[in-house]
């Protein structure tokens, strides 16, 4: 028998009890800090750290929890430390819960699930106070924390190690990717631009309908944004944000399996679509490729061009990059048949960076996906 379960067993044999989180500690709201000078004092927002003041908010152990934006990424703070107003702090009865305990069991909550918004998501006071949490013994509380710190430490050094590797197999297949695609030295190949390739579109910008940006009704499909293409050739999973061509008549479509490409901010992320959506302004569709052309062959130049996309973007905040300018890059044409061999190769090594079910990507994720089996059934308790 493990010593958690003797544990258990001796202290706590017929379950423990569980208490509301108001009934264990008090959600209190951040503020602004900019009235303050700089100092060694951390402000914590729902992204992290954000700068440092000299003045603090709270000087004990506390559980950060963000009210807005990514409301499951959870802070545990023992240091003194100021917070804004899109995060909550949490001052924690430490006579009858241990703060860490607190933020582990949290954290296999899945707060997202509780999201109370349409758009940004969100966490209100009245929804975490309503979460139940076990109470075991102080001492149980604290062998747990114990075991789930070990846990921790030796899953963050292995996922760095991952991590670090992951990203030297990534930089060699861009080397690669670039010998590939780039034909320096071969005079038989002919280059082309890409206008001349295929038709190119911008999406369009959503308009208000009725008292709200997105419309949910007949005909509507996900709307896709920057943020939503990944740097591995996907798109997120379908967004809340929806639109129609009822609600939107002029509504760029694009349909699953297009070739689509963000021009503003993050600009040169490029996907294949997996279902269909329309798209934003910041975004660009390619149709009607040329016949010397293989759809995946044509992705990869994109990845190519977009390696140096720094050295073309303008603008200082927020890099874009106009048609015009884009569709004057000029690509190499090779025959279909060598498209096809390199698409091969660039395929094999794309799925052994990127592909979350084969290589690294899958490790990384079986690790995170132990670590948070074993610290919910080290939290998981019977009720009293």
């Amino acid at each position: 028998m493990s010593s958690i379960s003797k544990l258990v067993k001796e202290s706590c044999p017929k379950g423990v009890e569980f208490k509301k989180l108001s009934q264990v500690l008090t959600i209190k709201n951040g503020k602004d800090y900019k009235s303050y000078g700089k100092g060694t004092i951390p402000v914590y927002g729902s992204g992290g750290v954000i700068a440092h003041i000299d003045q603090y908010v709270f000087d004990k152990p506390s559980v950060l929890i963000p009210r807005k934006g990514s409301i499951s990424k959870l802070y545990y703070v023992e240091e003194p430390f100021w917070t804004v107003d899109t995060i909550f702090y949490t001052d924690i009865n430490t006579t009858i819960i241990e703060p860490k305990f607190i933020y582990y069991y949290l954290q296999s909550q899945h707060l997202e699930r509780l999201n109370t918004a349409g758009g940004v998501p969100s966490l209100t006071q009245a929804v975490l106070n309503s979460i139940r949490i076990p109470i075991p013994p102080l001492q149980l509380q604290k062998h747990i924390v114990k075991i789930l710190d070990n846990f921790t430490e030796l899953s963050v050094e292995l996922s760095a190690e991952l991590s670090a590797e992951l990203s030297a197999r990534k930089k060699q297949y861009e080397h690669y990717r670039d010998e590939l695609l780039s034909f320096y030295n071969n005079k038989h190949i002919a280059y082309k631009k890409i206008g001349g390739l295929a038709k190119f579109r911008r999406g369009s910008f959503p308009q208000p309908y009725g008292n709200s940006e997105w419309y949910d009704g007949e005909g509507a499909m996900p709307f896709v944004q920057v943020a939503d293409i990944g740097n591995d050739m996907r798109l997120v999973a379908n967004t809340n944000r929806k639109i129609s061509t009822v609600a939107q008549p002029k509504s760029v479509f694009a349909p699953k399996g297009s070739i689509i490409i963000s021009l503003q901010g993050s600009i040169g992320r490029i996907a294949v679509t997996q279902y269909d959506a329309y798209i934003d302004r910041t975004v660009a569709i390619f149709k009607d490729l040329s016949k010397e052309l293989l759809p995946k062959y044509f992705v990869y130049q994109l990845q190519r061009i977009f390696a140096i996309k720094e050295k073309t973007a303008r603008g200082s905040t927020i890099k874009t990059i106009t048609k015009e300018e884009f569709t004057d890059f000029s690509i190499p044409i090779p025959s279909l048949e060598e498209q096809s061999r390199i698409v091969r190769i660039l395929d094999h090594f794309d799925t052994l960076c990127n592909d979350i079910t084969t290589g690294l990507p899958a490790e990384i994720e079986a690790r995170r996906k132990q670590y948070e089996y074993y610290r919910d059934k080290l939290l998981t308790f019977q009720e009293a």
